[in-house]
């Protein structure tokens, strides 16, 4: 591996910017070797690597979690099927919980369209069985957020 991809090389490939495989880097999800004159060179399985992270991420995956699956492979190798596998069947239970509390969000947005958050005794998203009504009358939680 001494030959390897410049960092530059790998920017290329992967479309992201140097500084952010150098962020990568400070994170272990990249460990480049270092050539005799000092500079990084990244092996092509560097690239699988950020690609996946770039994939976790745009899912909304935070980089601590992505980083932790990354670092019980083994460095400077590609990952394997079954790595993968391993690996999304973890995220799979999360997206199927988001996307489930998104359609509940989505079944109960055309009620809270109706009452346009300024009847809270209605708003089955914010204030269900009028618990806010304690607080006083009126929108209380836009009233908190401008206030």
């Amino acid at each position: 591996m001494t030959q390897g991809l410049s960092i530059g090389d790998l920017s290329e490939r992967t479309g992201l910017a140097v500084s952010a495989i150098r962020f990568y880097e400070t994170h272990d999800i990249v460990k480049p070797l270092r050539n005799k004159g000092g500079h990084r060179r990244y092996g092509r399985a560097d690239i699988r690597r950020l690609s996946f992270v770039m994939a976790a991420q745009n899912l909304g995956f935070p980089l601590s979690e992505i980083a932790t699956h990354l670092r019980d492979l083994p460095d400077h190798k590609a990952p394997s099927k079954a790595d993968w596998t391993r690996i999304s069947k973890s995220f799979r239970h999360r997206i199927d919980a988001r996307i489930a509390a998104l359609e509940e969000l989505r079944d109960k947005l055309d009620g809270c369209i109706g009452c346009g958050c300024l009847s809270l005794k209605a708003c089955a998203l914010y204030n269900p069985n009028d618990e806010k009504a304690v607080e006083g009358p009126g929108p209380r939680n836009l009233t908190r957020l401008s206030g």
